[in-house]
């Protein structure tokens, strides 16, 4: 049973773990999403990830741990690097209609893909919060630990909301430039992780890797349409 007296440390431990990784989530729910309309493929896919998650974790308890987690990193780099190459050539033709708005427009989103994107994403950082959080139950602090989770879970999806339709006025072009990036960065960190990378800085290591995608990225996209013929427009 839950004790029911709060513990201040493993609350703030709890809530503060939570942020940190579900705010992963869901700016990488917003990269996945900036191909398409709207962002429900790529938040139902993370809902569920999460979902099925915490589910084990109440169902197998300390089990979790034993999780093959450089599987589930493996996956989920696979799926957002294939992602990120399909978004990039969403990018690449969202540049070509800016700069020529006659051209043809992109094909429709792939929620399918949409939703294993997010559905990886949530379920690894998930996984880690997780492992935490069953740490903190174990030293007698599971109230605290829930309710720490469940506080910080719940002040990210209000900053969602919030900050969405201010992100959705940003131009395409370069909504999908920063989505591409972002995929390539968690893709490449992640592959990382799998092969043993100590990477410096831990996860701080994403923000230089993400501005170095950016350049990457977009200069891969004004050398492919450098080379482009030039389209005349109809009389």
């Amino acid at each position: 049973m839950l004790s029911l007296a709060l513990s201040v440390p493993a609350l703030i431990i709890a809530f503060v773990i939570t942020v940190t990784e579900m705010t992963e989530v869901v700016a990488l729910v917003f990269a996945v999403s900036s191909e398409a309309d709207r962002l429900r493929a790529g938040a139902l896919g993370a809902i569920a990830g999460t979902g099925v998650i915490a589910l084990i974790a109440i169902v197998a308890g300390a089990a979790l741990e034993a999780l093959p987690s450089k599987d589930l990193l493996g996956a989920a780099a696979v799926v957002l690097g294939a992602f990120g190459v399909f978004l990039f050539r969403s990018t690449l033709k969202s540049y070509r209609k800016a700069r020529n708005p006659a051209s043809a427009h992109a094909p429709a989103a792939h929620r399918a893909l949409h939703f294993a994107s997010g559905f990886s994403v949530g379920a690894v950082e998930a996984t880690e919060a997780v492992i935490v959080l069953l740490a903190l139950a174990a030293g007698g602090a599971a109230t605290s630990a829930i309710l720490g989770a469940l506080a910080g879970g719940g002040i990210l999806v209000v900053a969602a909301l919030i900050v969405r339709e201010r992100i959705r006025r940003i131009k395409v072009p370069t909504l999908k430039l920063a989505g591409t990036s972002m995929l390539f960065s968690f893709a490449v960190f992640w592959a990382g992780e799998v092969y043993g990378v100590s990477w410096p800085g831990s996860d701080l290591i994403l923000i230089p890797m993400f501005l170095v995608a950016v350049v990457l990225v977009r200069g891969a996209v004004a050398l492919v349409m450098s080379r482009d013929v030039p389209v005349e427009p109809k009389g």
